[in-house]
C-alpha cells in the first residue's frame, strides 16, 4: 500500500532510539524526508548514521533541543520552521513512590510530557491550516487511562497530552488537517529495556522473570502478555501520519495489547 508520504516532511521529537526511532525509520520507508531530535550531537549524529545505513538513500537530518530547555526548543523552531507531520514523542518517566514527588519532579514532566507537545504545535498548526494539509500526532500511554500507582505524575502528563490533542482537533474542522493520539502500552523501547534490567538487578532475578511478574502483577489485563515490539507502535504511527487517515481526527488510538478494558 502507498501511504502517499513522498515529499512529505515529518519531524520526530525524541527519536534518536526506541519508538521514535522506528517511527523515524518507518517513514523513511514511506519516502519522507524525515528530521529526528535528541538532546547531544552525538547521539543524533549516530541515530541518522544508522538510519542511512537502514534505508539506503534516505533524506534524514537531526536537530538537537532539550525540551527542558526554553531557548534549545526555540533553537529547534528557527532550524526548522515549517513541517507537514508533527509526531510529538519526545517523553520521561521514571516510577517513584506519590510521597516522594516533589513539586519539581511534577513540574520537569509537565514541562517535557506536556509543555514539548504544546510549543511544538503552536509554532506548526497554523502553517498546516494554511497549506491545508497537516498531521500532529501526540505519543500518549494506555497509563493516561491506567495511571499507574508506581509513577502517578507520569500518567497525569500522558493524560493532560489526550486534552491538548482533542482540543488541538477541534481547531481544524473543515481542513484536510489532522491531530490524534497515540496510546502505546508496555513496549519494548530502550528505556523498558535499561528500566528491567535494573529491576531485575536489584531483585537478583533475570529480566525474562521480572517482565513475566510485570505482566501478572502489574498489567494483567494485557491481552497479548508480552511487550509490544516498537515496530508494532510505530505501523499505527505511520498510517495516521499519511494522507490516507484523513477521516481519523481527534481520536485516541490504542496499540496496547488489550491492557486497557474498554469497548471504545
Amino acid at each position: 500500500m502507498d501511504l502517499q508520504l513522498k515529499h512529505k516532511t515529518a519531524l520526530v521529537t525524541g527519536s534518536t532510539a526506541g519508538i521514535g526511532f522506528t517511527i523515524a525509520k518507518q517513514l523513511l520507508q514511506e519516502g519522507a524526508k524525515v528530521i529526528i531530535n535528541g538532546r547531544t550531537r552525538e547521539r543524533v549524529d549516530a541515530a541518522i548514521k544508522s538510519l542511512k545505513e537502514l534505508v539506503p538513500g534516505a533524506s534524514v537530518t537531526g536537530v538537537v533541543a532539550d525540551f527542558a530547555k526554553i531557548e534549545e526548543i526555540n533553537s529547534l523552531l528557527k532550524e526548522v520552521p515549517s513541517v507537514d507531520i508533527l509526531i510529538n514523542n519526545a517523553g520521561i518517566f521514571e516510577p517513584k513512590e506519590f510521597v516522594e514527588i516533589t513539586d519539581e519532579d511534577w513540574f520537569r514532566f509537565f514541562e517535557i510530557n506536556v509543555m514539548s507537545g504544546v510549543r511544538l504545535s503552536r509554532h506548526y498548526f497554523p502553517g498546516m491550516l494554511a497549506n491545508n494539509f497537516g498531521r500532529i500526532i501526540f505519543i500518549s500511554s494506555e497509563s493516561s487511562v491506567n495511571i499507574p500507582e508506581e509513577m502517578i505524575h507520569y500518567g497525569v502528563s500522558k493524560t493532560a497530552q489526550l486534552a491538548v490533542s482533542r482540543g488541538l482537533a477541534e481547531l481544524t474542522k473543515g481542513s484536510d488537517v489532522t491531530v490524534n493520539s497515540i496510546l502505546p502500552g508496555p513496549t519494548k523501547s530502550e528505556g523498558v529495556t535499561g528500566f528491567l534490567e535494573e529491576l531485575a538487578a536489584a531483585q537478583n532475578s533475570t529480566s525474562e522473570q521480572v517482565e513475566k511478574d510485570f505482566f501478572k502483577n502489574g498489567r494483567p489485563s494485557s491481552l497479548i502478555q508480552r511487550f509490544a515490539s516498537t515496530e508494532e507502535v510505530a505501523n499505527l504511527v505511520t498510517y495516521v501520519s499519511s494522507p490516507l487517515s484523513s477521516a481519523t481526527n481527534g481520536a485516541a488510538l490504542r496499540v496496547d495489547g488489550g491492557v486497557v478494558k474498554s469497548i471504545i
